[in-house]
């Protein structure tokens, strides 16, 4: 294990001018941005047009809230940001470095975003074949494009394809990947079954295959997810654990929950 996290910290991604993006997307700062604007304009209002003193307090109020949750959300962006912060490289080493995968075949990232953890991938496994799927909303300025992108300037662009999908239905078939991996995909597909989302992911895997699935795993989203790494000890899958990524990528669970990411389990294991 600590080979492995050697081996990870030894890989930089984006010194070559790549753009990874941040988890924080723009659209929220738009948001916030100009309902703190609105607030600001009734504010002035209140006081100088309608001369209502406790409306005006209240509008004043309601943007120093905002302001607030503006400063927040930008500290996060921050700490998320290549560059900045880092915990999105912190992260992609945790997962990476409790997959149990020798390098050899092909390895799936359900959910591949900006391409970061599929070429971080593809950097630590030499010999792999890596598959990036993404449904690429538009919350995110993520494509396929950026991640072909990234690649070819990592150097890796011959060993990474990166495919449209939605993770509630691959569009592959049963067994194709010697390694299923995913980094918080799974909370952000609304109205899912998470324990089916799982289950479709490693349906993909091949059997002795590896898998590290890592995600915000909130118990009124995910349910009870020791039952669930029950289960598939029962269904024959081997050495399934789920392990605190709040503690080991974040360093303490108050912190995670500072970046809302306080219930961060990784599931790992074997088919």
């Amino acid at each position: 294990m600590q080979q492995k996290r050697n081996q990870q910290a030894e890989i930089r991604l984006g010194s070559h001018g790549e753009d990874y993006g941040s988890w924080m997307s723009n659209p929220v700062f738009y948001i916030i941005g100009g309902i703190t604007a609105l607030a600001v304009v009734l504010a002035v209002l209140s006081f100088s047009v309608f001369h209502t003193t406790a409306l005006g307090v209240l509008f004043s109020v309601v943007v120093a809230a905002l302001v607030a949750l503006l400063v927040w959300i930008t500290w996060i962006r921050r700490q998320y940001a290549f560059g900045g912060g880092g915990i999105m490289e912190q992260v992609h080493r945790v997962v990476l470095s409790h997959l149990d995968y020798d390098g050899q075949g092909s390895l799936l990232e359900v959910g591949c975003g900006s391409g970061a953890l599929s070429i971080r991938a593809a950097l630590t496994w030499p010999e792999a074949k890596v598959t990036g799927m993404d449904y690429w909303g538009a919350v995110y300025n993520y494509s396929k494009a950026l991640c072909e992108k990234n690649a070819a300037s990592e150097g890796v662009a011959s060993r990474c394809v990166f495919r449209h999908g939605d993770a509630n239905h691959l569009d592959f078939p049963d067994e194709s990947f010697d390694a299923v991996i995913s980094n918080y995909v799974y909370h952000n597909i609304m109205g899912a079954d998470m324990h089916k989302l799982l289950l479709e992911s490693l349906r993909v895997l091949k059997k002795g295959g590896v898998f590290a699935l890592n995600d915000d795993m909130k118990p009124k989203l995910y349910g009870d997810m020791d039952a669930f790494a029950q289960k598939l000890r029962e269904m024959g899958y081997q050495d399934v654990r789920l392990i605190d990524t709040a503690e080991e990528a974040f360093g303490s669970r108050r912190r995670a929950a500072m970046m809302m990411l306080g219930s961060s389990r990784l599931l790992v294991g074997r088919k």
